[in-house]
């Protein structure tokens, strides 16, 4: 079947508009389900609709974190469909499929059923990297932001272990189908008590490290970005329900981590001086390793891994000598760092034939202040015991957390916001030269 941008699509038979909208939504489904921000999945649906032949004007989108509505209408006819999105992971591989597949489709003129075969193959696609690399690699970075604060390397070594460990349980909780908040609790749990245990047995002179490093895998570093990324586009209903699962996620891990906490009686560990050995080198060193670990975790494609590398080295090392040598706070270093790597994402993506989003976050995890996050939870929790003093330090650290969160958000947005309307005018042309080609393919064939 060839397409063309038809003014009549939605005078087909209703059988061939359904099938159309069941694969829009399909497509929507899968980057929404892989960690996508909202602007994304917009962009590659109305992408895919000029494909299929129906104008972008005739599509309306309606997205939240759980569901995508999708209406075709052009004041005759309207056809309406809903999709739920159930299972939310991080897949960076699908998300880069995903969006060769909507330019490859326009480019060399698919039939609906290639690209129907062309998504369930991309749907179906093994993770690149074998359950064991990937506790390995939640390991490697929850191990690196341990070095990032300061730790030895006996300790660095029972981080590795702990937070395997913790990766390893939710990993099970997620095939076994239990309930996914319930699943972070259980991992939370495990990795803190035998963070706690290492005390026993670790031989370290930072023995408390693991208890503050070992869970950072779950920190929800993509939904908390997404969110901001929402808002600031203005998918304001999507930012919100987005916002509202980081809370869950983030209320999950805590209960798991006070859960082990206090059958351990733990006392406050917060307090440790997180302060590395060296701002350059060390930092350098171990924010690769953690860019690669959550790349690993996050399913980048094997090719692009030594640009995340970079970029976690790039972000970090930026951060630090703005804060450390010029004096400006985390919020302000974090934020340079973030738009750096923004920029040079954005750029890289025409000779790496990826999308920016897929190299930006594994980058920018690095900053992402978890000790911060830490001590205003277990602040929270001892609320009781805290005199004036104390609580204003707590709020203090909450509030710079989420500052360098809303920072680095919008440090890796701001270089795709201010090209935004270039880039999408560029692309739009593009889309009309690809379809006028298409135009007059079918009629010198006709004639």
């Amino acid at each position: 079947m060839i397409m063309i941008i038809d003014e009549q699509v939605l005078q087909e038979p209703y059988a061939e508009v359904e099938r159309k909208m069941h694969l829009l939504l399909q497509t929507g489904q899968m980057l929404m389900e892989s960690g996508a921000d909202t602007n994304r999945i917009v962009r590659d649906m109305k992408r895919v609709a000029a494909y299929m032949g129906i104008p972008k004007r005739k599509i309306h989108l309606h997205i939240t974190c759980t569901t995508i509505m999708l209406n075709i209408s052009d004041g005759d006819h309207s056809y309406t469909q809903f999709r739920k999105c159930q299972h939310h992971s991080v897949n960076m591989t699908v998300i880069s499929a995903l969006i060769k597949l909507s330019w490859h489709a326009l480019e060399r003129n698919y039939t609906l059923d290639e690209y129907e075969a062309e998504l369930m193959r991309i749907r179906k696609l093994k993770r690149n990297y074998s359950p064991l690399l990937s506790v390995l690699g939640a390991g490697l970075a929850c191990g690196s932001f341990g070095k990032l604060f300061g730790c030895d390397w006996a300790a660095f070594f029972w981080t590795m272990i702990c937070a395997s460990s913790g990766f390893w349980v939710r990993s099970l909780c997620n095939k076994w189908g239990v309930n996914p908040y319930a699943g972070i609790s259980i991992a939370a749990f495990v990795a803190t008590f035998l963070a706690y245990l290492t005390q026993f047995i670790s031989g370290s002179v930072t023995p408390w490290y693991p208890m503050i490093a070992c869970t950072l895998f779950i920190i929800p570093g993509i939904p908390l970005i997404n969110a901001v990324d929402d808002m600031l586009n203005n998918y304001i209903a999507a930012g919100t329900t987005r916002s509202i699962n980081t809370l869950l996620i983030v209320a999950s891990m805590t209960f798991g981590i006070i859960l082990a906490i206090r059958i351990a009686n733990v006392a406050d560990f917060t307090t440790l001086n997180v302060v590395p050995d060296s701002i350059y080198l060390s930092h350098a060193i171990f924010a690769a390793i953690a860019a690669a670990g959550f790349s690993i975790i996050f399913n980048v494609p094997p090719r692009l891994l030594i640009m995340t590398v970079i970029g976690g080295i790039i972000s970090v090392c930026l951060r630090n000598f703005f804060a450390f040598e010029l004096g400006m706070s985390q919020v302000a270093g974090s934020f340079i760092g973030a738009v750096v790597v923004g920029l040079i994402t954005m750029k890289s993506t025409h000779w790496l034939n990826t999308s920016a989003y897929v190299l930006s976050i594994p980058s920018v995890i690095p900053l992402i202040p978890g000790v911060l996050l830490y001590r205003l939870l277990f602040a929270f929790f001892n609320i009781k015991e805290l005199d004036t003093v104390a609580l204003l330090v707590a709020i203090q650290n909450g509030v710079t957390a989420v500052l360098i969160i809303i920072s680095v958000a919008v440090g890796i947005t701001i270089p795709n916001l201010i090209a935004q309307r270039y880039l999408d005018k560029t692309k739009d042309e593009y889309i009309e030269e690809l379809i006028e080609e298409r135009r007059q393919n079918i009629e010198r064939d006709l004639f």
